[in-house]
C-alpha cells in the first residue's frame, strides 16, 4: 500500500509538470512556466550551439514588475555594494505592473538571493558581504544553492532563456521567433517593439507565445546569468524600441554587468523544476529506508 500511494505522488507530480504555476515567495508573487523536453539539442540556426538544456526548469512567465521589485526593497533594502555606479538608478517607468527597468545585473541577482535565502548576499549569487551591505560580487554556485535552499532562484543562462523563447514545446526544434513561426508578430497587439507603444507595457498585455511566457519578444531587453566572452552579460529579447529582426533568435545583446538602462530588465527562473525535485528527495527516502 505505501509503495502504491508514493508511486501515485511520482505520477502526480509529472502529470503537472509542464502546468503554469503562481507562487508567493517571501512575499512576491511570481507566475512560472516549466520547460520540459530535458536534454534537447542546441540550435543549428539563429544562435547555432544555442538552447540546449539538460534538466527541467521554471521559467517567470512575465518580466519582473515595479510592484514586485518594490516588494522586495521594502522587505531587504534596496540592493547595494560595490562598484556604487551598479546601484544608483530608479526605474524611470514606475507603472506597478510596468518591468521594472534601470537595473543592473548584479541588482538582479540580489533579487534572486532575496527569493532563495531571505538575503540578498546569499543564495546562487555569491557576495562577500551581508544583507545590509552585500559587498563585492565572488561568483555562482547554483549546486551549493540548491543544497543548502532545495530551490534557487536565479536570472536563465542564456541556454535556458533561449529554449524557453524559441525551443517548440513538442520537441521538433526551434522557431524564429517566440511566437513558434518563423514570422514577426504584430507590433502594438501581440508584442510591443518598433515604438508602437513607446514605452514598455504592463506585463499581462500582448498574446502569449509558444511556452506561455509574456514579452520574450520585445518591451524590454532582459538579463541573462551566461556572459558574452569573459566579462559582459548577455541580454535577449529586444525592447519596445527594437525592430521586429532584433526579436529573433540570431540576435543578443551584452552589457556590463553594472549597467543600469532604463530599457533593460529581467525575469525569474528557478531549478530544480519542483517534479525532479520531488523524485530527487523520494530518491532520497528510498535510499534512507534501504540503508535501514
Amino acid at each position: 500500500m505505501k509503495k502504491t500511494r508514493i508511486l501515485a505522488v511520482v505520477v502526480c507530480a509529472l502529470a503537472v509538470a509542464n502546468i503554469a504555476s503562481a507562487e508567493i515567495i517571501r512575499g512576491i508573487d511570481i507566475n512560472f512556466v516549466t520547460i520540459g523536453n530535458a536534454g534537447n539539442a542546441a540550435d543549428t540556426g539563429g544562435t547555432v550551439g544555442c538552447g540546449a538544456v539538460s534538466y527541467g526548469y521554471r521559467i517567470g512567465k512575465y518580466e519582473v514588475t515595479n510592484a514586485q521589485w518594490n516588494t522586495f526593497t521594502d522587505a531587504a533594502g534596496a540592493p547595494t555594494g560595490n562598484p556604487s555606479s551598479a546601484y544608483d538608478q530608479n526605474a524611470l517607468y514606475t507603472g506597478a505592473q510596468q518591468p521594472t527597468g534601470n537595473v543592473s545585473w548584479y541588482e538582479t541577482l540580489q533579487f534572486c538571493n532575496y527569493l532563495t535565502s531571505g538575503d540578498k548576499s546569499k543564495g546562487a549569487y555569491q557576495f562577500s558581504g551581508n544583507n545590509t551591505n552585500p559587498g563585492n560580487f565572488q561568483g555562482i554556485n547554483r549546486t551549493a544553492a540548491i543544497s543548502s535552499y532545495g530551490i534557487a532562484y536565479v536570472i536563465p543562462t542564456e541556454n535556458e532563456w533561449y529554449k524557453a523563447a524559441y525551443y517548440k514545446p513538442d520537441g521538433s526544434g526551434y522557431s524564429l521567433y517566440a511566437n513558434g513561426t518563423n514570422t514577426a508578430p504584430i507590433a502594438g497587439v501581440n508584442s510591443n517593439y518598433n515604438y508602437a507603444i513607446g514605452v514598455p507595457w504592463d506585463i499581462t498585455n500582448g498574446t502569449p507565445e509558444q511556452n506561455s511566457t509574456f514579452d520574450m519578444m520585445g518591451n524590454i531587453w532582459e538579463w541573462n546569468e551566461s556572459l558574452y566572452g569573459s566579462y559582459y552579460p548577455c541580454i535577449r529579447g529586444g525592447t519596445f524600441g527594437s525592430s521586429g529582426i532584433i526579436l529573433s533568435s540570431p540576435y543578443r545583446g551584452y552589457d556590463s554587468p553594472y549597467y543600469e538602462y532604463l530599457g533593460i530588465g529581467f525575469r525569474v527562473a528557478s531549478v530544480p523544476e519542483p517534479a525532479t525535485l520531488l523524485l530527487l528527495s523520494l530518491g532520497g527516502l528510498a535510499l534512507i529506508k534501504k540503508r535501514r
